[in-house]
């Protein structure tokens, strides 16, 4: 998954080759089918200027570079990026010599920028849910607290 690169830069891609053989052009339908995401989610990454479908009439087709892009905004987006950050990355993902493949360079600094910003946003919600469960405790009759002690993680 991870493969260095020369200066500092990684390439985070997935083993899995690219579905070359699949029918051209994908229609919305197909691309929120094979991805699990919605049809507004597309046109929403559409109106951000993150995919380009051609038009036929009121008909989006999707190419092969545009299901790409999908496959990197998802991975960007499982990797806690924001989509202005996503843009940049496939951005310079477009212009490097890795473009034809889908790919994310990230340098060191980048990853362990985006670490600490996870683990931070994982602190926020362990603190939270801590505060919901505290204040279920406090709603819940008493048989019920014993019930609800036992299914926490």
């Amino acid at each position: 998954m991870n493969k260095p690169n020369s200066g500092d830069v990684f390439i985070i891609d997935d083993d899995e080759e690219l579905v070359e053989n699949h029918a051209h052009p994908f229609s919305i339908t197909d691309l929120a089918r094979e991805f699990s995401v919605t049809l507004r989610a597309l046109r929403f990454y559409e109106s951000r200027g993150l995919l380009k479908p051609q038009r036929r009439g009121l008909a989006r087709q999707y190419s092969n570079v545009d299901r790409r892009r999908l496959e990197l905004i998802l991975k960007g987006k499982r990797l806690g990026f924001t989509l202005t950050e996503i843009m940049s990355l496939i951005a310079e993902s477009e212009t490097s010599s890795q473009g034809a493949r889908k790919t994310l360079r990230l340098s060191l600094e980048q990853i362990t920028q985006q670490i600490s910003e996870l683990e931070e946003r994982r602190n926020q919600i362990d603190i939270a849910i801590a505060e919901l469960r505290q204040t279920a405790d406090l709603m819940l009759p008493a048989p019920m607290k014993e019930i609800g002690q036992g299914s926490s993680s």
